[in-house]
């Protein structure tokens, strides 16, 4: 969806934090319960992306990066009848005025060791629309759930560079719709295509991945387009 999240190409936030800090204790809490729930079939990875997506702008921008997954598992496992809000709050309020209160572990609870790993690619059922080398562009249509096609991408020409077979449809799989798997690709944009004010991206290359609901071939006309002719 079009939301603050979405800030690839966008100006001042100032340069990127590449220290990579050890994680703290509330954070590692976090990363266990996304895998719990994840592996407990609660919630897909795009469910998870989308709740995050969610989130309230001045907050996301406002919050850390972990705390961004926390607020995403919490408003799906709610959404979904997982958690009730009642009850959390209540925890929450229990946690602010005796902290270090602790429960006893719940009794036959499942336990998991590393990491969750899902498997996303999908046997095809129709054939791939582009190949290696056809000149595509990315569709321009903004969106009101979840996608993986970023705004600096749209309406910006590409060219097949990998096929990577059928996978599993973010756009559906994030509210209910079904996997629907569909062909993906990684399209390879000319850097002066997508910022070009920028003389350093002259001959430089930026690799994407899309799915093929997100392509077009390069000389297409798309309805949006063919509305704007028609209004001269």
């Amino acid at each position: 969806m079009d939301g603050i999240h979405d800030v690839g190409g966008m100006h001042g936030f100032g340069p990127i934090d590449r220290d990579d800090p050890a994680l703290e204790s509330w954070e590692a809490t976090v990363i266990a319960i996304n895998n719990a729930s994840m592996r407990a079939g609660l919630m897909n990875i795009d469910e998870f992306r989308h709740g995050i997506e969610r989130m309230a702008p001045a907050h996301y921008l406002s919050s850390p990066y972990f705390e961004h997954w926390l607020d995403g598992i919490t408003r799906v496992l709610i959404e979904k009848g997982h958690v009730d809000a009642d009850g959390l709050q209540q925890r929450v309020e229990l946690f602010q005025e005796e902290p270090d209160t602790r429960f006893e572990a719940v009794a036959d609870a499942p336990t998991f060791e590393g990491r969750a790993r899902f498997r996303y690619e999908r046997d095809a059922t129709a054939p791939a629309r582009f190949a290696v080398g056809d000149a595509v562009r990315m569709r321009t249509a903004n969106v009101r759930g979840h996608t993986r096609l970023p705004r600096y991408a749209r309406g910006k020409p590409a060219v097949i560079h990998t096929v990577h077979g059928v996978h599993v449809f973010p756009d559906t799989n994030a509210h209910g719709l079904g996997e629907q798997p569909t062909w993906l690709y990684s399209v390879r944009f000319d850097a002066v295509d997508l910022w070009s004010d920028d003389v350093e991206s002259d001959g430089q290359s930026i690799y994407l991945d899309a799915w093929e609901p997100y392509l077009l071939p390069r000389d297409s006309v798309t309805n949006e387009e063919e509305e704007e002719n028609a209004r001269g």
